[in-house]
């Protein structure tokens, strides 16, 4: 009986990788989908959020943020989770297949390199003010703020915690 080795290809690039593999699955017409966030703590509501994305093209690219970019968003305290950790977790998810990660403030950058099809954002955002809209449409791709799976929030499962330690404390 022959064994039979199959090489698995990582899910987490660096961008000039990314872009090659984006390349290639352009040549064979796959629609790309990106979105981006920190993802620290992954909850119902991502894991929702994410497998609508991807329902609306053929690959997922997620940007994740940089622990550095996530300090300067959210304040010293958080990421509560590194980079490297989430990035795991994340290309651990079966609807994701690619993600990278970026230290600015914003994706732009980043998606005016990986010029996706599909530009996809949380409900919070309205498509007029996703950051990238302008790359993506002008090359004639979408843009879509998906609804929230309500209940579901990383800030709310954060302060969650820190209220059941006060209480531990003072029992």
């Amino acid at each position: 009986m022959a064994i039979r080795l199959v090489r698995r290809v990582s899910k987490i690039l660096s961008l000039p990788a990314l872009q090659r593999r984006l390349r290639i699955l352009r040549r064979q017409d796959q629609r790309i989908v990106f979105t981006n966030g920190c993802f620290d703590l992954i909850h119902p509501g991502h894991v929702r959020y994410l497998r609508a994305a991807k329902r609306l093209g053929d690959v997922l690219v997620v940007g994740l943020n940089s622990d550095a970019s996530v300090r300067r968003l959210k304040g010293p305290a958080r990421p509560l989770v590194p980079q490297r950790d989430r990035c795991e977790v994340m290309a651990a998810l079966e609807m994701v297949d690619y993600v990278t990660v970026f230290n600015d403030a914003t994706p732009y950058a980043l998606i005016k390199r990986l010029q996706p099809d599909v530009l996809v954002k949380g409900g919070d955002w309205r498509p007029a003010d996703i950051v990238g809209a302008d790359i993506v449409r002008a090359r004639g791709g979408c843009v879509r703020s998906l609804r929230f799976a309500a209940g579901y929030s990383t800030t709310r499962l954060v302060e969650r915690i820190k209220s059941r330690e006060r209480a531990k404390v003072k029992s």
